[in-house]
């Protein structure tokens, strides 16, 4: 099936707050990205939706495609729309949300260079507007 359409579209993402359930030490799960824009930066698991995808199936094919974790629970948290939150077009993306009891096995996979479980209060450099979504999260928990 094609599309054409006479005025331009929005692109629809998903990501996800991936955040350990300890009330001394939480982390959250973060993929260091492989590719522009924000090469090497650190953002939360996510990508593009495909045609005929549910978001939240979306959200959960990414998670897995990038760092290999599966079986989680996640629930919506948020939309994000800011007109200049991509450097490549307009984008908007549903975020979700889990709790996992502990630090899962995470390998960078797919335009991931790695994964990795950071303290909430020791975050790297992070892409797009990640750091805003996990402040976010963080109020959420």
């Amino acid at each position: 099936m094609s599309y054409c359409y006479e005025y331009p579209r929005p692109a629809v993402t998903t990501d996800v707050a991936l955040i350990t359930d300890s009330a001394y030490d939480p982390k959250i799960l973060l993929i260091q990205r492989a590719n522009e824009p924000f090469k090497n930066h650190w953002a939360l698991p996510g990508g593009f939706v495909d045609m005929g995808e549910d978001l939240k199936t979306a959200a959960l094919r990414e998670l897995q495609e990038e760092t290999g974790i599966t079986n989680v629970e996640i629930s919506q948290l948020k939309t994000y729309g800011a007109v200049d939150r991509d450097p490549r077009h307009r984008t908007i993306s549903v975020v979700y949300m889990g709790r996992v009891n502990m630090e899962l096995p995470a390998t960078g996979q797919d335009d991931a260079a790695d994964a990795r479980w950071f303290p909430l209060n020791e975050l790297p450099r992070l892409a797009f507007d990640h750091a805003k979504i996990i402040a976010e999260a963080i109020q959420q928990l």
